[in-house]
């Protein structure tokens, strides 16, 4: 039987670890794969592949694609798309530190780390600004049909965003919810919110066809830095393309307010293949 991977419709964990890897140059990522195929439980996470590992196999996932780099007006969206990504779900941070470190046994020289994230759950799933995240994600079997694809594979968009919370935190009470468009204490939508809104400029329901995708989003902060790793699984990746682009205002000029203290620092599209007998079906990989 032929399946998703479980950590894509389940709920944001207390706490995830997201590795991000490139491949070594001049390595056969084969040998690799197979041991991750044999070796990883598809239950503590998400595996998923990019454009640069899938050409270096010599194979094609219809749909997949390098992340794109955009510009609009006074933002830029930059694409650092990686070969692949992993996110590892748990209750404890130390068990994730070792379920990273067994993973890279597994993976080897063949892949190098790029980035390594810690995320957790923040005031029951908000925001570090204090908003309600993922309020219209769709549920149970909307949710399935937003995130797979039909054969039980997924495709994801991974972005880490930074906040600047002081300047956020500078905004009146009343500014602050016409940037996000929704009112933090009830989290109930502004009718009156600017059209640059986020609400307003990422609703998935405004396009056509509709943008729905499952958006398993988590905070993330270091002694300096913090903000938001945006994971956002779907059917195919037009969908978030056409968010990100309106969010950029590439098309109107009317760029998301979330601009005016957030800023993405990174980017990548990946392929999740379906789970088959327990395990990562990598047969579209000839393993």
């Amino acid at each position: 039987m032929t399946d998703s991977q479980p950590g894509i419709l389940a709920p944001v964990p207390p706490c995830g670890l997201s590795l991000t890897f490139r491949l070594a140059l001049e390595a056969d990522p084969r040998p690799a794969l197979a041991r991750l195929r044999d070796g990883f439980d598809p239950a503590g996470g998400v595996i998923a592949f990019g454009e640069p590992l899938v050409r270096a196999l010599g194979a094609s996932v219809p749909g997949l694609r390098g992340f794109p780099s955009l510009a609009g007006p006074a933002c830029s969206v930059p694409a650092t798309q990686s070969a692949l990504w992993c996110f590892l779900r748990g209750d404890d941070r130390g068990a994730l530190f070792d379920a990273g470190e067994g993973l890279k046994a597994l993976l080897g020289g063949a892949f190098a780390l790029d980035e390594a994230l810690d995320t957790f759950l923040y005031a029951g799933g908000r925001d570090l600004t204090g908003y309600e995240d993922g309020t219209e994600n769709p549920q149970d079997a909307a949710a399935a049909e937003a995130a797979l694809a039909g054969d039980g594979a997924s495709f994801v968009a991974v972005q880490r965003w930074e906040h600047d919370l002081a300047h956020f935190g500078a905004h009146a009470p009343a500014e602050r919810d016409d940037i996000i468009g929704r009112r933090r204490e009830d989290n109930e939508e502004l009718d009156d919110a600017p059209a640059s809104a986020h609400v307003k400029r990422s609703a998935q329901e405004s396009f056509e066809p509709p943008a729905f995708m499952l958006r398993r989003s988590m905070p993330w902060s270091n002694a300096d830095r913090h903000g938001l790793l945006f994971i956002a699984y779907g059917a195919d990746l037009d969908r978030y393309e056409r968010v990100l682009r309106r969010m950029a205002g590439i098309e109107d000029g009317i760029v998301d307010a979330l601009f005016s203290f957030s800023r993405p620092q990174s980017g990548g599209y990946y392929w999740c293949p379906p789970v088959k007998a327990g395990r990562l079906d990598l047969s579209l990989f000839g393993l």
